[in-house]
């Protein structure tokens, strides 16, 4: 058997299959595994919205230095049926490697170029117990390439499986244990070589994704009450919470739908809760009179909203950044409110935290804006730094003279909630001071100046977008939310001078700089993930900020790093 090209400091690990093959398994094992022996890694899925069948594929980066950002080159492949290699087929470089049955999956496929390792997968799974074993034998072959201690990969399947009797936990052992014993020989004859150091410093870092960084924020903003209706790809932060509830004191409500969950959630505001709904496109459509509601009542409200590709059902397992208009004009009427848009897991977790105090200190909606890509996606980063974080709640004791809605130079009214002297009335009508329905001209002008008011304070509190490069860049590229960690290595490789990158992890309301930033480029590049290049529009009339030229995308998959770069060096030409 050939020595294939060693593999050196950054390697793409991808395994694709069937839905039901275990693909989220092996990215479940893996992930914990790596991390713990000291590799730094990212992981990334992509899969079809079938419970059985259809093609999925899961990548895991590991590296020498710190990674977050999708990359399309793959440099060792794990077919696990008949339709992966087609599935990733223009992934495949002339040094990838693949490891699996060449007879049954690779053969037809194999072309000048392609190095083949034929394991026999299924064969050694049908001797564990079935070829419900074959990923399990896959990431033995693919720790034991790693170095990663075989007694490591026994005790985490014993956790892993505990829960299902002592036969499966000896079942998946000795299944790992082959793939184990393969990958081992596979290095002792020289045949792969893993070239990769190990970094000390991944060992106490922490490995989460983007579904969890939110739920973590939001706990650390006080959250205490979810209610949402399940959806693709939000659902997971409705689990994360509903799994810590006790834990962190929490009401977690699977609603009924998406209407009920929204007016529950304004509710609890109500009463002094501090609530928040996670949902996407199709589902905050159900949402969008409760958000009004939230407008007229003055009611704070944090909602996470995570795209995926529409109209309608559209393409509900994929990824796309199409859902920023209908968050900017959700809801009939104006008024005001603010939208994160986080592409850091990092930022993720504080931005969340902070919609909690935002919203109750201006009595707004806050979105969180996420995509599919960034709730499944894993890496691992330091530890979330607590100090300095607060919980404020901007609650104030009523009186009998207390007013819900009094006139103030700010638009902010002291918010109370029921339990004291004074009543707390809310109308979605229109309303005077008390909270009474009024249809007063002159009180409809002065309850809408009121509430308007507060958008200049929520310009002034905005995050100001974050520049990398030179401030006198002839050419600026601009990014927000998931895209980030992809523009960001694409820029880096393209090492030039002449070049700048602004991020934006708040789309509004717009930092007031952003004008006087962009105004000294030459060039504004756009990157988004949707056809109509929403966030460059809402540039132009927020900021008076025209896009040269616009990146895009909207197959419903995230871009990669050589995708980037490459569209990046071409927009400059």
């Amino acid at each position: 058997m050939a020595n294939f090209p060693p593999k050196n400091d950054d390697i793409s690990i991808v395994l694709s299959g069937a839905a039901g093959q275990g693909v989220q398994t092996v990215e479940q094992m893996l992930t914990r595994l790596f991390k713990s022996a000291g590799y730094n890694l990212f992981s990334t899925k992509e899969y079809m919205s079938r419970v059985r069948g259809g093609s999925n594929s899961t990548e895991i980066r590991v590296s020498s230095n710190p990674v977050d950002a999708l990359l399309d080159r793959i440099d060792i492949l794990f077919p696990l049926n008949c339709d992966a290699l087609k599935h990733v087929e223009q992934r495949i470089g002339k040094d990838t490697i693949i490891i699996g049955e060449k007879e049954k999956f690779i053969q037809d496929c194999g072309r000048p170029g392609t190095n083949i390792i034929d394991v026999p997968l299924t064969e050694l799974a049908q001797e564990v117990g079935g070829a419900i074993y074959t990923n399990i034998i896959a990431s033995g072959l693919i720790a034991a390439l790693f170095g990663i201690d075989r007694k490591r990969v026994d005790e985490y399947l014993d956790e892993r499986f505990s829960a299902k009797g002592d036969v499966i936990v000896a079942k998946n052992v000795d299944a790992a244990g082959k793939g184990y014993e393969i990958g081992k020989a596979l290095i002792a004859e020289g045949i792969v070589t893993i070239q990769i150091a190990k970094d000390p410093s991944a060992i106490e870092k922490i490995i989460i994704n983007g579904g969890d960084a939110i739920a973590m924020g939001a706990i650390a903003g006080g959250c205490d009450f979810i209610s949402s209706y399940p959806m693709t790809p939000s659902t997971s932060v409705l689990t994360y919470l509903a799994k810590h509830a006790e834990q962190c004191g929490i009401i977690a409500e699977q609603a009924e739908d998406e209407i009920a969950a929204i007016n529950m959630s304004i509710g609890a505001w109500y009463a002094g809760a501090r609530a928040m709904v996670s949902t996407s496109g199709g589902g905050f459509a159900l949402m969008n009179e409760g958000v009004s509601l939230a407008g007229i009542i003055e009611s704070p409200m944090v909602i996470h909203l995570a795209q995926r590709p529409g109209p309608a059902t559209g393409l509900p397992t994929r990824t796309e950044q199409g859902d920023l208009d209908l968050v900017l004009y959700a809801g009939h009427g104006e008024f005001p409110r603010v939208i994160f848009a986080p592409g850091t897991l990092e930022d993720a977790f504080y931005l969340s935290a902070n919609a909690f105090n935002l919203a109750a200190e201006f009595q707004v909606p806050v979105f969180v804006l996420s995509d599919q890509y960034f709730v499944d996606s894993y890496y691992n980063i330091p530890r979330l730094d607590l100090d300095g974080m607060t919980i404020e709640n901007h609650v104030v004791e009523t009186d009998r003279d207390y007013k819900r809605y009094a006139i103030t130079d700010s638009g902010v009214s002291p918010r109370g909630i029921p339990g004291g002297e004074g009543l707390v009335v809310v109308d979605s009508d229109e309303h005077d001071e008390d909270g009474h329905l009024t249809e007063r001209h002159d009180i409809r002008i002065e309850m809408v100046g009121k509430r308007m008011r507060k958008h200049d304070l929520l310009v002034d509190r905005a995050f100001k977008p974050e520049l990398i490069g030179p401030e006198d860049a002839e050419t600026v590229f601009i990014c927000w939310g998931s895209t980030y960690t992809m523009a960001r290595e694409a820029y880096n490789l393209l090492g030039r001078d002449d070049i700048a990158l602004l991020y934006f992890k708040q789309l509004f309301p717009l930092h007031s700089s952003t004008g006087e930033i962009l105004s000294r480029a030459k060039r504004i590049v756009s990157i988004e993930g949707n056809v109509s290049a929403q966030f460059t529009r809402l540039l132009k009339i927020h900021a008076d900020i025209v896009a040269d030229k616009v990146i895009n995308k909207y197959n419903g998959l995230a871009f990669s790093v050589e995708e980037l770069r490459a569209k990046m060096n071409k927009a400059l030409i």
